[in-house]
C-alpha cells in the first residue's frame, strides 16, 4: 500500500481546497440544506437532507483507502456538489457518520481497521474549509442512533439503545438527548462485550465478543464448521442466505437460527440489565429478518432480566430505510450546532 509522501499529500490537499465553494456561509439559510457523509469500509455515500430527515438526492464511490484520504476526500467534495446541484440547494452544514475508531470532539480519524493510513486526518476541519461550513463527525453507531432519536422510530424516548447487527454489531446510546460518551470522549464498543470466552477468535484480539458470536458472519461460519461435509449449500453462505434455507424449511439453517436468536437475545439481555433503556432499536441487514428472531430474542430478554423492568424496555426495528445512515450523518450536524444538545465531554 503506497502512502502519500507529505509534500504530495500537502499538494493535493490545497488543490481541493482551492477549488471549495467560496459563496458558502457559516449561516443557515431556507433554501440551505445539510450535506450528509457515510465513510464506510468498502463505500463512502453522500446525500443533502432537509430539516425532516428526507434525502433529496445522494451518490456514492467507492472508499478505495488505498488511493489514499486525499482521494477520499476529493471525492466527497465533489459529490457534495453534485448532490447539491441536483438537490436545486446549497450546504449550509455538514455532518459525517463513520466507521470508527474515531475522535468525534476534534473530527480525526483513530486506527481505523479499513484505513490505516488515514489516522489523524481531519474531515471535519477539512470538508469545513472546503465549504466555509459547520462541519461534524460521530461514529456511524451513533450517528444511527441519533437518526432514529430525532426522525425514527425512537423518537420522543428518553433513553435510547441503538444497535446495528450486520457483519459487525455497533452500538449508539443516547441519555435524556446526549449521546453517551466514555472516558476522553470515546464510543463504548458494546459489540466487543464479552459473551463466551471459549467462543471463537474476535477481530479485537479476543475470543467469544458478542460480535465474534451473533454477527452476520459468526452466523456463516457457525453452519460451516457444524453442518456435514455433505451439506448442500455450504458454499457462498451468508446470514441472508442462511434466513432464506431457514424459511424453506432447511434443518441446518434453522439450527443456525435459533442459535443466532440465542446469542442475539444473550447481548440484548445485557443491555436491558445494564442501561435498563426505554427502547432499543434494532438495525443492520440481520434485521431484514427479523421475524425469525424476535419472538425467542423477547422471550430471552424476559426470562433473563429479572431484576429491572424489561417489560418497559421496546424493542423495535429502526424505520429510517436504506438511507439510514446518511440520515444520521445529517442528524450529527442537528445536534451538535441546531441548539438540541451539544456534545459532551469537553
Amino acid at each position: 500500500m503506497r502512502a502519500l509522501a507529505p509534500e504530495g499529500r500537502a499538494r493535493d490537499l490545497k488543490s481541493i481546497f482551492e477549488t471549495g465553494s467560496s459563496h458558502a456561509r457559516l449561516e443557515r439559510e431556507e433554501n440551505k440544506l445539510i450535506g450528509a457523509v457515510d465513510i464506510g469500509g468498502t463505500k463512502i455515500a453522500v446525500g443533502m437532507v432537509d430539516d425532516d430527515g428526507r434525502v433529496l438526492a445522494r451518490r456514492e464511490c467507492p472508499t478505495d483507502p488505498e488511493r489514499g484520504y486525499a482521494n477520499a476526500l476529493a471525492n466527497i467534495r465533489e459529490m457534495l456538489r453534485a448532490t447539491a446541484a441536483a438537490a436545486n440547494t446549497q450546504i449550509s452544514g455538514i455532518g459525517i457518520g463513520s466507521t470508527g475508531p474515531l475522535f468525534a470532539l476534534t473530527g480525526e480519524f483513530g486506527d481505523v481497521n479499513f484505513f490505516p493510513n488515514w489516522k489523524g486526518e481531519n474531515p471535519v476541519n477539512d470538508l469545513a474549509n472546503i465549504f466555509q461550513v459547520k462541519a461534524a463527525m460521530e461514529n456511524d453507531g451513533d450517528a444511527a442512533a441519533l437518526g432514529e432519536a430525532g426522525w425514527g422510530a425512537g423518537r420522543n424516548k428518553q433513553r435510547l439503545m441503538y444497535v446495528t447487527l450486520g457483519t459487525g454489531i455497533g452500538t449508539g446510546f443516547i441519555a435524556d438527548g446526549q449521546l453517551y460518551r466514555g472516558v476522553d470522549a470515546s464510543h463504548p464498543e458494546v459489540g466487543h462485550h464479552l459473551i463466551d470466552p471459549s467462543g471463537p477468535p474476535c477481530v479485537c484480539g479476543f475470543r467469544g465478543c458478542w460480535e465474534s458470536m451473533a454477527a452476520g458472519p459468526a452466523m456463516a461460519d457457525w453452519l460451516k464448521n457444524e453442518a456435514p461435509a455433505n451439506y448442500p449449500h455450504r458454499e457462498d453462505l451468508t446470514a441472508k442466505r442462511i434466513c432464506e434455507l431457514a424459511r424453506a424449511g432447511d434443518a441446518w439453517a434453522k439450527r443456525a437460527v435459533d442459535r443466532e436468536t440465542y446469542y442475539l437475545g444473550l447481548g440484548l439481555a445485557n443491555l436491558v440489565t445494564i442501561f435498563a433503556p426505554d427502547a432499543i432499536v434494532l438495525g443492520g441487514s440481520i434485521m431484514k429478518s427479523a421475524d425469525l428472531f424476535l419472538d425467542g430474542i423477547r422471550k430471552i430478554i424476559h426470562e433473563s432480566c429479572r431484576l429491572v423492568p424489561s417489560d418497559r424496555t421496546e424493542l423495535t426495528l429502526a424505520s429510517l430505510g436504506e438511507d439510514s445512515n446518511l440520515i444520521g450523518a445529517a442528524r450529527v450536524w442537528h445536534h451538535r450546532f441546531a441548539g438540541e444538545g451539544g456534545p459532551r465531554g469537553h
